[in-house]
This record gives C-alpha cells, structure tokens and sequence, in this order.
C-alpha cells in the first residue's frame, strides 16, 4: 500500500524551462561575457543542484547568484502543467501524504510553490541546498522518508531526469518516470524507471485510497 508520493518540481509539477533558460542566459553574460550560453549542455543536467551543474559543465560558481536572482525574479511566468492541480488535490482526498524532492533550493522552491498556491497540498518541500548530497545520491529521497514516517515500500518518486529515478533507486522507492514534459525520453527510459507515466492523471492508478482515511 502506497502512503506517499514524492514529486521532483521543474518539469514534473511546473514547467520552469524557459524560465531557467532565460535565467541561465543572463547569468552566463552577467559572469562570462559575450558568446553563446552553452544551453545543450545545461539542458543534459537540469535535475541536478545548479551549483553541481556549474561544477560539471566547468563554469563559475559566481553564476549562481544572478542565477537565483533572474529565477525570482522570473517566477511569475512559471505556469502549472495541466493536470497537476487535480492530481494532487485527488492524492490528497485519497489520503497519501506527498512532498517535493527537487534540484532547486529549498527557499526558492517553496516559494516558487507558494506563489503558484501549491504549497499547502505538500507536507514537506525539501531542496538540494538541505541535504548532504543533492540527487543521483538517495539522500534527499531518504530525507522525505524520515519526515513523513514512511518506509520505502509505501512511498512512489515521480520525476523527469535520469537523476530522479537513480535517486529513487538508490533509496529503495518505486521510481515513476514523467514523460509530459520530454520531448526526447529515450534518457529518461534508459535510467529504468519502474513505472512510466504519458499525463499526470496516470499516476492515481498506483495510488489508491490510504485504508481509514
């Protein structure tokens, strides 16, 4: 039996690209200069902490203030993917308990939620900045876990990157893979998701009602 459902946040709840795109842009002019922002390369790891991003591709860490900044500053143009409000409102009546695993801070995460009014459908919104090790590692998994008093068994991660479901793996929970966002999931199916799920709605199918609830 299933009690909760852990949700990464960009490309599974909201649909933040453009917005961390243009965010990216104006970070890389602003610290690197002129030329083109390497955004191929920055899409392959969206998943992941931005500092780790920054580590990876060999870029400045200073990139991550005016990062952060454009992204606040751009949050009210992140909409919601259709299907996600009903989604967690239907969860929560069936009475699963649910969080947000995601890449981005914890702050920012909360209230990028907040303004959007998702906030109170989640017991806990837990960033990358709040755990030992931001995800592939199983850490911020295994912390949504222990907050919420649930064994892996009872509990489904839904995510959209390679870095989710290898997160869910490595912490023992059913790892669901988010297609509505893809438009190539051939990585996203080559990390082994246990379920797939094309629209939102196909996730109530795996969470039935919680028992006294």
């Amino acid at each position: 039996m299933r009690r909760a459902v852990i949700f990464d946040l960009d490309g599974v709840l909201v649909d933040s690209f453009a917005v961390m795109y243009e965010a990216f842009a104006i970070a890389y002019k602003e610290v690197v200069g002129d030329g083109p922002a390497p955004f191929d390369e920055y899409r392959r790891h969206l998943g992941r902490y931005f500092p780790d991003i920054m580590r990876i591709m060999g870029l400045p860490l200073e990139m991550e203030e005016p990062f952060v900044r454009e992204s606040y500053r751009l949050a009210s143009q992140v909409p919601v993917f259709d299907g996600i409000v009903e989604l967690l409102t239907t969860l929560r009546v069936r009475g699963l308990r649910l969080a947000v695993a995601t890449g981005k801070s914890g702050p920012r995460a909360r209230s990028l939620l907040g303004g959007l009014g998702l906030l109170p459908l989640f017991d806990h919104v837990i960033g990358s900045d709040e755990v030992a090790r931001p995800k592939p590692a199983p850490d911020i998994v295994e912390h949504a876990l222990d907050l919420m008093g649930f064994s892996p068994e009872e509990a489904v991660m839904v995510g959209d990157a390679p870095t989710d479901i290898a997160s869910a793996h490595g912490a023992g929970v059913t790892s669901a893979g988010a297609l509505w966002a893809l438009s190539e999931t051939a990585e996203l199916l080559a990390a082994g998701p246990a379920v797939v799920l094309r629209r939102p709605a196909d996730l109530l199918a795996l969470c039935p009602s919680v028992p006294g609830d």
